[in-house]
């Protein structure tokens, strides 16, 4: 995904950072004759996309951090939504995509970024950045990073003069952190930053998982929240459910609301959110990934379930416990299209039909997208729970 593909004597050759009916001149480094596909390098742009435009940044093409800078924003959503809806169109739900929502910040949004460093090679200068596109060890040295935060930026210099003192009579490289929340920027993985979206406050470890796209967040959260609501029932449940986000924005529109997570750690900073905000009718638990719905005594029928899981996805063992549970309603979070096609496809096979998907473009300038997806009990299923007279 995000390269271009053209074809050279019936094979298919990828080509970074080429946008679609570009005439290009490329290199090609890497051919696969058993796949009849190739790799390339980008040397030149001959005819250009209407929409190229000059990137921002003075590594793009380098650093693997981007793919889609040369490319208007407007084209990159199209874009986007067409990709979200090539990977669904397979499993018969590429007509159920609407539109990908863009962020209000298309540079400076990311919340949190960690910059690498090697050590220092004989006749090579010392760099803090980012892996080079296609290399797993090579560092393009990034000073700057136009997709942080201004006060990220702010504060890179000083970490990266740190680094160069620090990287000296190591044994190996390191990956740094710097976050920025509320309370400003911090490069201590232990610290607790402080997060606000819409209503609610949150604390949470600066190396914990957290959405770093805070512009674009509240309305990702309205959505989830306004479609689990619209399903009528009286309780949320919210697996997956870190710090208590999705719990805690949700516990005004329900009776009832319970998080389950598998890490201990997470579900009592969740308690710990929860009590911050004086919420009382939410709570948390933690349990093993393989029961983690033991511990819910209520019937499905009455609950709508969040599913936000990493970016591999949901497995076996999880779905397999939705499905038995039967909730009225399973809103599906995603980073991760391949991962979501697969578990939605095994959702729909087991009762579950989906309304929507939406695509929100947490991450502008790259080729990643986090898609919502809005799923019912089919009403076959639903019909068999009703009471008889």
């Amino acid at each position: 995904m995000a390269s271009g593909v053209g074809s050279l004597d019936g094979m298919r050759v990828r080509v970074p950072f080429a946008l679609p009916g570009e005439k290009v001149r490329v290199r090609i480094w890497r051919i696969e004759a058993a796949k009849a596909q190739a790799q390339a390098d980008l040397l030149e742009v001959l005819v250009p996309h209407p929409q190229r435009i000059a990137p921002r940044c003075s590594v793009f093409g380098q650093c693997g951090g981007c793919q889609l800078q040369s490319w208007s924003y407007l084209e990159q959503l199209n874009w986007k939504t067409k990709v979200v809806r090539d990977w669904f169109t397979p499993v018969d739900l590429g007509e159920r995509v609407s539109p990908a929502i863009g962020s209000p910040r298309e540079f400076g949004y990311r919340s949190k970024i960690t910059p690498h460093y090697e050590l220092i090679r004989p006749g090579q200068p010392f760099a803090v950045g980012f892996l080079r596109i296609g290399r797993r060890h090579d560092i393009v040295d990034a000073p700057q990073c136009p997709l942080a935060t201004d006060g990220i930026n702010a504060a890179l210099p000083a970490l990266r003069a740190a680094a160069a003192v620090a990287v000296v009579g190591r044994k190996r490289g390191a990956s740094l952190l710097l976050r920025e929340g509320a309370l400003g920027v911090t490069d201590d993985p232990d610290a607790l930053i402080r997060e606000r979206v819409g209503e609610i406050e949150l604390e949470f470890y600066a190396r914990e998982f957290f959405q770093n796209n805070p512009f674009l967040l509240p309305r990702l959260v309205d959505f989830v929240i306004d479609q689990a609501a619209s399903f009528g029932v009286p309780i949320l449940v919210d697996t997956y459910s870190g710090s208590g986000l999705f719990a805690l924005s949700g516990a005004r529109r329900f009776e009832r609301v319970l998080g389950v997570e598998v890490s201990a750690v997470a579900a009592a900073a969740a308690k710990r959110n929860a009590a911050n905000n004086a919420i009382e009718n939410v709570e948390f638990q933690a349990a093993p990934a393989a029961k983690l719905f033991q511990g819910i005594a209520i019937s499905g029928d009455d609950a709508v379930v969040i599913v936000d899981p990493p970016r591999k996805g949901s497995d076996e063992v999880f779905l397999s416990q939705l499905v038995a549970f039967r909730p009225r309603g399973v809103i599906y979070v995603s980073c991760n299209p391949e991962t979501a096609v697969r578990d939605l496809a095994r959702l729909t096979t087991s009762g579950f039909r989906v309304r929507t998907i939406q695509p929100f473009d947490m991450f502008p300038q790259t080729r990643h997208i986090e898609c919502v997806a809005v799923l019912e009990r089919s009403e076959s299923d639903a019909a068999a729970d009703s009471p008889r007279g």
